[in-house]
C-alpha cells in the first residue's frame, strides 16, 4: 500500500525515529500507526540490548550541589567515544543524574547490590507487617513484593523514579539515552555528601 509523507510524519513525532525507518515500519504494518510504533520500540529495545554489551571507557564526571545547600553529589556516567562524551546530550544527561543522587538519596545504584541479609530481614519484615494486619495468606507474597518495589525505588538510584518525569525509571531513562546517541551508556558510580554525615558512596 502507498505510505503518505503525512503519516511517515506523524510516527516520526511520536518515536523519533528516522523517516526511512518510520516508512519502512508503516510498509511492514500495512500503514497501521499503533502497530508501528510497537514495532519501532521493539527494533530499538533489540539495538540498545546490543550495544550494552560494548565497552563503555570514556565519558564524564559530573559534581553537582543545590544552591546554599549542604548536598553535593559526584557521579561517573560512561560512554563509548569522546565524541559523544563530548554532546550536549550527554552533558544534560550526565547533569540530570547528579540531580538525581543530590536530591533523592539512592544508597545502591540496583537492587542487585543491595546485601542479600539485608534484603531477606525486609521481605521478613513486611511478611510480618502483613500477618499482623490480618493480611490473608494467599495475598501477602503479593503484598510483599509491592513493599519491596517501593523500597526498592526509595534506595536504588536504578529503580527510581527521574525527579524531571516521575513516569520514566532512571533504568529507562538510560535505555532511552543508549537509542538517543547510539552507544552504550553507563552509570558507573556515584557518591553523595551531606554535611555533617558520612558520604553514601556506589
Amino acid at each position: 500500500m502507498k505510505i503518505s509523507i503525512e503519516l511517515v510524519k506523524q510516527l516520526r513525532t511520536e518515536t523519533g525515529a528516522g523517516i526511512l525507518d518510520c516508512r519502512k515500519a508503516l510498509e511492514a504494518t500495512e500503514g497501521d500507526l499503533a502497530k508501528a510504533v510497537t514495532l519501532l520500540r521493539e527494533q530499538r529495545l533489540a539495538a540498545t540490548a546490543k550495544k550494552t554489551e560494548r565497552e563503555a571507557s570514556e565519558g564524564l564526571i559530573e559534581a553537582y550541589a543545590h544552591p546554599n545547600s549542604p548536598v553535593a553529589a559526584l557521579v561517573e556516567v560512561n560512554c563509548e567515544t569522546d565524541f559523544v562524551a563530548k554532546t550536549k546530550q550527554f552533558h544534560s544527561f550526565v547533569h540530570d543524574i547528579a540531580l538525581q543522587v543530590t536530591a533523592m538519596a539512592p544508597l545502591y545504584m540496583s537492587t542487585d547490590d543491595i546485601p542479600a541479609e539485608e534484603l531477606e530481614q525486609k521481605k521478613e519484615n513486611y511478611r510480618e507487617e502483613a500477618l499482623q494486619q490480618g493480611k490473608p495468606e494467599k495475598i501477602i507474597e503479593r503484598i510483599v513484593t509491592g513493599r519491596l518495589n517501593k523500597f526498592y525505588a526509595d534506595i536504588c538510584l536504578m529503580e527510581q523514579p527521574f525527579i524531571k518525569d516521575d513516569s520514566i525509571l532512571i533504568k529507562d531513562l538510560v535505555t532511552q539515552k543508549i537509542a538517543e546517541l547510539q552507544e552504550n551508556i553507563i552509570i558507573r558510580r556515584f557518591v553523595r555528601y551531606e554535611l555533617g554525615e558520612h558520604a553514601s558512596e556506589q
